[in-house]
């Protein structure tokens, strides 16, 4: 089947539901492709809230923002993503207030706000109120809010939809082709711009609080048409997800006073982070906890994880604030946080990297600024380089409405002035060919089992701590797997929800991000924000301030190719020195 639009969005979640939103209100015929029906999207796992220098509780201004986006990606921000970020997030968010998202309020009826990891008052001094939320259920109420407005707005919606091949055709995108789930049919979606914001590839790890749906799909295909994806050894592991489960537990527990202890009962981050202990970033915060375990301070049968400790807080703030993730804790650790420490340990979480574009969401096809026409990319998809090297805690959040709304806005304005692309002969011929090859293969290697051994590997060699020697055998390991997975057949031969052939289909996007996340990490002989190697300790601005952009060599298979692209800085050197990684 063939369906045209001016605008087409792969990706409903909160980066994809607001770019839909900002496209349809400049006047253009507008569809969104999801794997999901839109509101069970992966930004509903979102608890924590939205960075915003609104300062309704305290003193606040954009420039301390900007400056704690800037240091919590390890310099390596782009900073004119960051100021544009900082400024535009704080009328975004009044923006959500206006459309009816029930943000939890101060006593006067502001917007409330807590604090939250990383995040500082007079650039760095002390810890300031900047996180907006809704109890803990933020990104939900994002999601439901967004989607409402887009039923309003008129969006066109193909839910369960899986996106199989991106079209390019002379520098520029033509549209899309994806598999149906419910009938197996495939479909092709021409369009005079596409807007890719269909998430991260998280489940490339063992431990990890993302969906099961975010397998790093239209990251893989970017890749297989030899353009780059950026700083992809970059990915953020939340220090404190349910124990063995990797579930989130919101950073706004510790935001709400949360402790973290020690077998010994003792508050380790003391010793870390002496400043704002609890409250460090999170790449600070996940070292500690895997160093506490390292050197047998660990709790459970495993001793693998340490506590959270929420006991000292008051039963309405469990209750009332952090209401989800206490249901969470008592439902699946049988742990109840008003009167029992709960277990954590680091889950991963967030990937830095992505498919770059510039600070309006236009896709980049090299590191020297040369444009993929019509293409734009937004939120974990995208790679703007807003959270450089590492995340800060609620920037998450803030990308996706900030820079959703950028793509939505820009692509509108490029759909009006554009002419619809010619589409290639037989579009689909490639995604029939893979589908078809995954149906008919003979092989006896089970997908299952191939996931399994590259999420275990994932987490051992390239995982919080890194070194040469774990990241090559990590090469070769996903060498074999990418052999054997040629192999993978699909025994259900069902046309309809055939679950098997999805996850068959997942499976190779996930081995093309773990290809390129491992090259780009052994590559990068530094440490710096959440790549951290154990054997190159220190930062080194020297030879590796720039962004990495790995591509696929189209004429050797399983080799990556490494290229470059410019950090952009606007003021922020004073930190450009190497330091030592101590932790």
């Amino acid at each position: 089947m063939h369906h045209r639009y001016d605008v087409l969005v792969v990706g409903a979640g909160g980066a994809g539901l607001m770019a839909a939103l900002y496209a349809a209100k400049g006047n253009v015929s507008v569809a969104c492709i999801s794997k999901l029906y839109p509101t069970r999207s992966h930004t509903g796992a979102a608890q924590g809230g939205i960075g915003a220098a609104l300062g309704n509780v305290a003193e606040d201004h954009w420039e301390w923002h900007m400056f704690d986006t800037v240091k919590g990606g390890d310099y390596l921000t782009d900073q004119d993503a960051a100021e544009i970020f900082s400024k535009d997030i704080i009328e975004a968010v009044y923006e959500l207030e206006h459309m009816g998202l029930p943000f939890s309020r101060t006593p006067e009826g502001k917007i409330a706000q807590r604090k939250f990891g990383g995040h500082t008052r007079e650039f760095g001094k002390a810890a300031v109120e900047r996180s907006c939320y809704a109890q803990d259920r933020t990104g939900h109420m994002i999601l439901q809010t967004l989607y409402q407005q887009n039923v309003k707005a008129g969006t066109t919606f193909y839910n369960e939809f899986h996106v199989t091949d991106l079209i390019i055709e002379n520098g520029r995108c033509c549209g899309v082709v994806a598999y149906h789930l419910a009938s197996g049919e495939i479909h092709t979606f021409h369009a005079k711009a596409v807007i890719l914001a269909a998430g991260g590839y998280g489940r490339v790890y063992k431990i990890t609080s993302n969906a099961l749906t975010l397998t790093g799909d239209l990251m893989s295909i970017y890749y297989r048409k030899g353009l780059p994806l950026e700083d992809m050894e970059f990915y953020q592991f939340h220090p404190t997800g349910l124990a063995k489960l990797g579930i989130l537990v919101t950073e706004g527990i510790r935001g709400e006073g949360g402790i973290l202890r020690n077998a010994d009962g003792e508050r380790f981050m003391e010793r870390y982070a002496p400043t704002i202990k609890d409250l460090a970033p999170r790449d600070i915060v996940s070292r500690s906890i895997i160093t506490e375990i390292r050197e047998g301070r660990g709790v459970g049968r495993d001793k693998d994880a340490v506590h959270i400790d929420l006991t000292h807080l008051p039963r309405e703030v469990i209750e009332g604030k952090l209401a989800e993730i206490t249901d969470l804790a008592r439902t699946y650790l049988g742990q109840d946080p008003v009167k029992d420490l709960v277990a954590v340990q680091p889950t991963a979480h967030y990937a830095m990297g992505g498919i770059p574009t510039d600070i309006n969401g236009l896709c980049f096809a090299d590191g020297n600024g040369t444009n993929v026409e019509g293409l734009y990319a937004a939120g974990e998809q995208a790679c703007v380089s807003l959270h450089g090297a590492n995340r800060l805690g609620t920037n998450s959040l803030g990308d996706l409405i900030v820079f959703g709304r950028r793509a939505g806005i820009f692509a509108a304005e490029y759909a009006r002035q554009a002419a619809y692309p010619e589409m290639p002969e037989n579009p689909e011929r490639d995604s029939v060919e893979m589908l078809s090859r995954l149906k008919n293969a003979s092989g006896k290697d089970n997908s299952a089992v191939i996931r399994k051994e590259l999420q275990e590997s994932m987490m051992n060699n390239v995982g919080i701590f890194r070194n040469g020697p774990d990241m090559e055998k990590q090469v070769e390991i996903i060498k074999e797997l990418k052999d054997r997975y040629k192999n993978v057949g699909v025994s259900d031969p069902s046309i309809r929800y055939n679950s098997e052939l999805i996850e068959a289909m997942e499976l190779g996007f996930m081995l093309d991000c773990a290809e390129a996340a491992t090259a780009s990490a052994l590559n990068r002989q530094e440490s710096r924000g959440a790549h951290d190697r154990e054997d190159y300790p220190e930062r080194d601005d020297q030879n590796w301030l720039k962004h990495t952009m790995a591509y696929k060599d189209l004429n050797q298979n399983d080799h990556v190719l490494i290229g470059y692209k410019e950090v952009a800085l606007k003021g922020y050197t004073r930190a450009f020195e190497p330091k030592p990684r101590v932790y």
